[in-house]
């Protein structure tokens, strides 16, 4: 679609993501499996010299392997065959600069979570994105799950009835394997306040508000390090209420030993209910309420929901992966992008990859939590701004400016 609109790929610059990351590679890749993006420009470092010589190892032009974000985007703006879209995969407490950057510059933006490291930045970002018009997917990658978006649409058709409970996991062992874990990971002042709250807790969150499509009211949650002498949080558990009476509960942790991934989620209405984990990610389980169990797959094909079929990318018989749960977010976004530089109208069809918005929910529940966490009191998840940011007691020193952390710049 892309090519037949502009007569060319998207432009794509990329911002982070170098030598060591494991996340680079990922949005790269993603961007690339349709043949929707071109990428034409980098700054992956931190380190000027390491960022320019990495995007020449990307086969880059020198001239558009930048030392710097800032060069990036002021040398883009002012080409004639500018960069359309950056993507930002850089630490936490780069992306609100970098994407407010972007965004006066007229970038549209694919952005890693979280959008910032506060729900009061996350916020202004938001209403900068609304300001400027401007197109933004945040990369909540489990949305892109051809089963996560069949359950989404039998939440949505009523097939469940009304949503009673919410129970969602993410469960990961890499913490406890790695008790001597460094890098900016590892420093609360760089994160936002709380490793598992914002690496993996807000996927849970999302993966939850996304499936439901219901804001959550208030919570209670405990927060901390379980690893003896932690620096940084590794267990969350909340307790939830959600804005129609539904009751949830969220657990995520990086240090439980013996886990790998672990992320999954229960939901269940008046008339039935679905499972879902993601390391068997082409089955959902549909618990029925006269009692029947379906286990569906992509085997039903048409009889599946529209959003599924849109996400499905290989043969029956062989596993939808991350790569393309990942590459569903970049194609539908950049499908959108195309449409607006071509001078029509966005595809007619649901927009199922997450927006600014969902980004500054995240960290409404981010805030909420720690701020229970800290108070021993349930908080309100409301609109933005309602409850304070606190920071986590845990903290290290901060990564010094020129960081040469080893998983530099994500």
């Amino acid at each position: 679609m892309v090519v037949k609109l502009l007569g060319r790929r998207l432009r794509l610059g990329v911002i982070g993501g170098g030598a060591g990351s494991f996340i680079g590679p990922v949005h790269r890749m993603a961007a690339r499996l349709d043949g929707q993006y071109d990428i034409v420009a980098s700054a992956l470092s931190s380190n000027p010299e390491r960022g320019r010589q990495g995007g020449l190892d990307l086969g880059l032009s020198p001239e558009r392997s930048y030392g710097s974000w800032q060069d990036l985007i002021k040398a883009e703006a002012a080409r004639a065959d500018r960069a359309d879209v950056l993507a930002v995969m850089t630490p936490n407490d780069s992306h609100f600069d970098i994407c407010m950057a972007a965004l006066d510059a007229g970038f549209h933006i694919v952005c890693d979570k979280p959008l910032a490291t506060d729900l009061q930045s996350a916020q202004r970002l938001a209403d900068k994105v609304q300001a400027t018009g401007l197109e933004f997917c945040v990369t909540y990658c489990y949305t892109g799950y051809p089963m996560v978006r069949q359950a989404r649409d039998m939440v949505h058709s009523g097939q469940l009835g009304t949503i009673r409970q919410i129970h969602l996991q993410y469960v990961q062992g890499n913490l406890a394997d790695a008790p001597s874990a460094t890098g900016w990971r590892m420093d609360p002042s760089r994160l936002g306040g709380s490793l598992v709250l914002l690496d993996i807790g807000i996927h849970a969150f999302h993966l939850g508000a996304y499936v439901s499509g219901l804001g959550m009211q208030t919570l209670f949650a405990d927060v901390g390090a379980t690893r003896p002498g932690g620096a940084v949080d590794d267990y969350v558990a909340t307790l939830m209420h959600y804005d129609n009476g539904a009751r949830g509960s969220l657990w995520v942790t990086n240090a439980a030993a013996g886990s790998e991934h672990g992320l999954s989620f229960r939901i269940h209405g008046d008339k039935g209910a679905l499972e879902w984990h993601q390391e068997e990610p082409n089955r959902l389980l549909h618990r029925s309420g006269d009692g029947f169990d379906q286990v569906l797959t992509r085997r039903l094909g048409p009889l599946m929901s529209e959003g599924a079929q849109r996400s499905i990318r290989v043969e029956r018989g062989h596993p939808e992966g991350y790569l393309e749960a990942f590459a569903n977010l970049y194609t539908e976004f950049a499908q959108v992008v195309a449409a607006r530089i071509a001078g029509q109208s966005a595809p007619a069809m649901p927009r199922l990859y997450p927006q600014v918005q969902d980004g500054v929910q995240g960290l409404s529940y981010v805030a909420a939590a720690l701020h229970s966490a800290h108070s021993g009191t349930w908080a309100s998840v409301a609109a933005p701004g309602a409850a304070p940011v606190v920071k986590s007691p845990n903290a290290t020193p901060a990564c010094p400016g020129d960081c040469t952390c080893a998983d530099d710049w994500y």
